[in-house]
């Protein structure tokens, strides 16, 4: 499941979102929920990773000239 390189964000998410719900209903026996957490951490993991991934790139925009600068978000005077 988690362990697909290929995997989106999306992906992840909904079946993060799926395992959660599993393990909300309550009566899921105690090895399945053992192994529900396990997918779900790495679900987790997965989808930390992918949103890291993407800050750096918001981090760094494109000058006119093709050129990488980093992102600097200036607050606006009061």
């Amino acid at each position: 499941m988690a362990e697909k390189n290929n995997i989106t964000f999306e992906e992840a998410m909904e079946q993060l979102e799926h395992i959660v719900e599993r393990l909300e209903e309550g009566d899921v026996p105690l090895e399945e929920s053992i192994d529900l957490f396990q997918q779900g951490m790495a679900l987790s993991k997965v989808c930390h990773t992918k949103l890291q991934n993407i800050e750096k790139k918001m981090d760094t925009i494109m000058k006119d000239n093709g050129e990488a600068a980093p992102f600097i978000i200036q607050e606006e005077e009061k």
